[in-house]
């Protein structure tokens, strides 16, 4: 049933040492606190044959020493198991983050910000609840449980039995709720999920919504799914409420059991009013294991529940990632590019996205692709870099294969500008840096000189060192484009890849910018997606792509007059110029 935790044995191995002294501590504490009654029964015992202050005293002194050791090494106890719990909590997510971070485009596709955030957060807090909490107190309870019974069977083995004749009931009753907890435990976390991905769309689009003056919208619709949470917490609340009237309710029980059968007893003289006392006080240390039983089991159906939804990220697969055909004695490459019969879809049910293309581009070139929207030309690019594997052909670089090249190797080696720009909430120096390890200001000075931005750097307050808004808020479109440039630029790529880079950007700048980048990029390999024919129009080459294949290819001549896609593309783009000029 609780298969999935067992995933988190090889994190207890690794504070195995630290763990064993936390059970030691329990064992020492535990068998302090069970001796106390014991002095308690001696002392009335003593008592009952002679009344006597020194004698008070003395057991007086004793329980409060042994009481004051015990609670010491109750706060060894959290040193060690509680901290060890903390450590493991660290491990998990940092594993998580790690597997995060090495998982292909495609899962992010396919689950949204929020549910990774929920998964991140509050299922790592459960699991972590276990580890903790669950495991101190049911290594202690357990203990405890045991050391007890063994002493009270010692005082009079058919009180014993007598006073436990209520647990099976209780067991089957958590048996029972637990089944309950899991359920609606599960449904939670699912709900709690949809709601940390309506917060985090809300906050990242919160532009769109104030322009269509949807905030009473958004507020009802955040209201609803946080009242739905609310009810499924209820729902959860009312069968963890049962856990401790029927605790309290057993533990009763056995002691009016106690009192009855021990007085009874008593009066028999089959047993010694301090038995009835120690065993009264035993009776009310077991009260606590017995609610800690339902408590421990509500976290560790919780923590399954979790930790389920847990593993459903830790077993996707890297897909894209180095392997046995690795080749780690290539460290660099010079940027010669050529697909052999590429196809490509993203998954086994889509269409087609790529069909059998094939293209060769020399080291130094600079080729463009030019399209409709949706023919497959980001798709194409996207394998250049490994973001996704060829679904049939291959890829190659220098004559290699790219999956023989060392992830880290190949995507050092190419400096990708993506149609949707996205920036830290840094500086703007660290923005542009962010592809180094180590940096000089003239490098940041120099490729900002290349993607036009110095000239709006003077404007800034504090310059390079401005602090942008969340993804770039405080930058223009353009600006926000010329920055991830000079990002692309600054790791001295030696293939650059512009996906419809320049959109926002006007036509000056744009030429400029070119300009620029075709003496920056001399001997290195440029690859250009865009919708504007001024843009693409001096490559060295350039490829028409309609419905993922590769319909026409050529110079920017040599395409006009082929009268084809392009040549229909260009004439409506200086028709258009043409009808700007007039009005």
């Amino acid at each position: 049933m609780f298969s999935n935790l067992l995933y988190l044995k090889k994190y207890f191995r690794r504070y195995k040492k630290t763990l064993a002294l936390g059970i030691l501590f329990i064992i020492l504490s535990n068998i302090g606190s069970v001796y106390v009654p014991i002095l308690i029964k001696d002392g009335i015992n003593s008592l009952k044959e002679n009344i006597n202050t020194k004698v008070i005293l003395h057991y007086a002194l004793l329980i409060v020493g042994i009481t004051l050791v015990s609670g010491v090494f109750q706060f060894l106890i959290r040193e060690t198991i509680i901290v060890v719990s903390r450590k493991i909590e660290y491990d998990l997510r940092q594993d998580f983050w790690e597997h995060i971070q090495k998982l292909p485009l495609r899962f992010f596709q396919n689950n949204s910000t929020g549910n990774i955030m929920a998964h991140a957060t509050n299922d790592i807090n459960a699991v972590r609840s276990f580890v903790g909490p669950a495991v101190m107190y049911s290594i202690d309870n357990g203990v405890l449980f045991i050391l007890v019974i063994s002493i009270m069977i010692s005082l009079s083995p058919i009180l014993t039995i007598y006073a436990l004749l209520p647990l099976p009931i209780l067991s089957f009753l958590v048996y029972i709720v637990m089944r309950k907890v899991h359920k609606r435990y599960t449904k939670i976390q699912e709900k709690f999920s949809e709601l940390t991905t309506l917060a985090q769309e809300n906050f990242a689009g919160i532009r769109v919504i104030k322009s269509y003056v949807r905030e009473d919208y958004e507020i009802k619709k955040f209201t609803q799914n946080s009242y739905d949470y609310l009810k499924r917490k209820m729902n959860l609340v009312k069968y963890q409420a049962l856990f401790q009237p029927i605790f309290f309710m057993i533990a009763g029980l056995s002691t009016i059991i106690v009192i009855l059968l021990g007085g009874k007893m008593v009066m028999n003289n089959q047993l010694s009013l301090g038995v009835i006392a120690a065993f009264i006080a035993y009776l009310s240390m077991l009260i606590w294991p017995m609610i800690s039983f339902g408590f421990v089991a509500n976290i560790v159906q919780q923590a399954e529940a979790s930790m389920k939804r847990l593993m459903k990220f830790f077993n996707e697969p890297y897909e894209i990632a180095d392997s046995s055909i690795t080749d780690y004695s290539i460290n660099t490459i010079k940027g010669e590019i050529e697909f052999k019969n590429v196809s490509f879809k993203y998954n086994q049910y889509s269409p087609l996205i790529l069909d059998n293309v094939s293209l060769k581009i020399n080291q130094g070139q600079t080729v463009a692709f030019i399209g409709k929207t949706g023919v497959g030309k980001t798709t194409l690019v996207n394998l250049i870099p490994r973001m996704y594997d060829v679904t049939s052909g291959e890829v190659l670089i220098d004559g290699i294969n790219v999956k023989k090249i060392p992830l880290s190797v190949l995507r050092k080696n190419i400096g990708y500008v993506t149609q949707e720009t996205f920036l830290f909430s840094d500086t703007l120096e660290n923005n542009i840096a962010y592809g180094l390890n180590g940096y000089n200001k003239d490098l940041i000075f120099k490729v900002s000189e290349i993607a036009q931005l110095t000239k709006d750097v003077e404007t800034f307050p504090k310059g390079f060192d401005t602090v942008l808004g969340e993804r770039g808020i405080t930058l223009s479109g353009g600006q926000k484009q010329r920055t991830t440039l000079a990002r692309a630029l600054a790791i001295d790529p030696k293939i650059l890849i512009l996906d419809d880079s320049f959109s926002a950007i006007d036509t000056h700048t744009e030429e400029e910018i070119l300009k620029r980048l075709k003496l920056f990029m001399k001997n290195r390999t440029s690859i250009i997606i865009s919708h504007r024919i001024s843009t693409v129009k001096d490559s060295d080459k350039i490829f028409v792509l309609d419905k993922g294949k590769i319909v026409e290819e050529g110079t920017h001549d040599e395409l006009i007059a082929k009268g084809g896609i392009y040549a229909e593309l260009y004439y409506k783009q200086l028709l258009e110029e043409e009808l700007k000029e007039i009005n």
